[in-house]
């Protein structure tokens, strides 16, 4: 199994969840932080040992990246190359995992998930996404691996996607998202646990989730060691 966290977007607890996690997704400075944030973040994963993947979105920081924009799949590819690029010259990275509004669009339209795996294929990694949708069927069909990925602090619906953020009940305290990790990493469905970084008390919740893992003897590592 593996632990990772979406960071480098500016949220204030970085330091302390990358003391917890096995990965980090790191924003490329589009949708929320900055270039010297993303540089700044992949330096101190380097430095800590934490596998760095990167986490394109839209370029939309108002937003956050969590709004749709219409872009042709072209486009789409263009602005996950730039990201995706500018991060890798800084620091190998092990995967490509998009964000928000991206990610969204991509579990749903085939033809966003291909322009994003051939970012990923260009770079020699793979891609993180849900079970049963289409970034890990992009991935297969590119031929790299893809990650399933499961969320500990998100509410789940039945078919494995996210609880809209509106949704009663949609964002997991502490103690529910570590019964929620050890409940996904017993499943066998997934290869990685996410932690949103920008959630408040992001930290505590990464600290829980470690401590379930570790007291359930779910053993983690990155996942270019899978």
């Amino acid at each position: 199994m593996n632990l990772n966290a979406d960071l480098g977007e500016g949220a204030g607890e970085d330091e302390a969840i990358l003391g917890f996690v096995d990965s980090a997704n790191v924003a490329c400075g589009a949708h929320a932080g900055s270039i010297s944030t993303a540089i700044a973040t992949a330096l101190r994963c380097r430095q800590l040992g934490v596998e760095v993947g990167a986490h394109p979105g839209y370029d939309d920081h108002a937003r956050f990246g969590r709004v749709e924009i219409a872009l042709s799949p072209a486009e789409i590819e263009a602005l996950v190359a730039y990201q995706v690029a500018g991060l890798a010259a800084v620091v190998p990275i092990a995967y490509v995992k998009a964000h928000g509004a991206l990610y969204h669009r991509c579990q749903s339209d085939p033809a966003a998930a291909d322009a994003v795996a051939r970012v990923a294929k260009a770079h020699g990694v793979g891609l993180l996404g849900q079970p049963d949708f289409e970034i890990l069927a992009a991935a297969g069909r590119a031929g790299i691996p893809g990650y399933r990925e499961g969320y500990a602090d998100r509410l789940m619906m039945p078919d494995g996607s996210l609880a809209p953020r509106t949704h009663p009940g949609a964002l997991l305290d502490p103690v529910a998202a570590a019964r929620q990790a050890v409940h996904l990493a017993r499943s066998g469905r997934y290869d990685t646990i996410c932690i949103h970084g920008d959630t408040k008390g992001a930290a505590a919740t990464a600290a829980a989730v470690r401590a379930a893992l570790r007291d359930a003897g779910v053993e983690t590592q990155a996942l270019a060691q899978r």
